[in-house]
């Protein structure tokens, strides 16, 4: 039902709820190392565990399709295979020296504009622009995905790079200052999303 007009709306003229589902998700951050150990592969791989949020996706107009996801900064986990120390220093500097997770435990983001064109029957590339609040800064962020809605699901892949000054982080170093992280990192997500019933 449309609010303003009292009229009955089809699910043509409306968007469909869904709700992002973190156990089926998944979303990592690259790093990409610097100094020492940029030649022999050494690039920083975080997942990230915790997060929620939900879609409301309009198939007959795009630009009625939105975007929300809240990521609990304390949830990133470092992947690569190092030595037990090593992951542990990893973490402690990410959490306490990059994303301060005591000071922001919260990442969002925000779609204000979404647009994008039907690839096939159940595939669209949307751009979606948005806000990105990290580290106590709110900066626009644009991300491509690719969308694949079903009966009951959704599911959206893409990737997106950001500078990590521009949300005033200092690239640091870890392992004794042998591994240095470049200011850009890239962000890769395969989220899926459950139709709300």
């Amino acid at each position: 039902m449309d609010s303003a007009t009292g009229v009955k709306m089809s699910p043509e003229t409306s968007a469909v709820r869904y709700t992002i589902d973190p156990a089926s998700s998944r979303f990592t951050v690259r790093a990409f190392a610097a100094g020492f150990l940029s030649g022999l592969g050494h690039n920083p791989v975080i997942a990230i565990r915790e997060f929620s949020g939900d879609v409301n996706f309009a198939s007959y107009d795009l630009t009625k399709s939105s975007v929300g996801m809240t990521i609990q900064a304390l949830s990133f986990e470092v992947q690569n295979d190092v030595s037990e120390k090593d992951r542990a220093e990893i973490s402690r500097t990410m959490n306490d020296q990059v994303l301060e997770v005591k000071r922001f435990p919260e990442i969002a983001f925000e779609s204000r504009q979404v647009s994008g064109m039907q690839l096939g029957e159940s595939l669209y590339v949307l751009k979606i622009e948005g806000d990105l609040f990290l580290h106590g800064v709110t900066r626009p962020a644009n991300i491509s995905a690719n969308v694949a809605p079903a009966q009951d699901k959704l599911r959206a892949y893409g990737e997106f790079s950001i500078k990590q000054s521009d949300f005033r982080i200092k690239p640091v170093s870890v392992a004794v200052g042998a591994l240095k992280v470049k200011d850009e990192i890239k962000l890769s997500f395969d989220i899926t999303a459950n139709k709300d019933s």
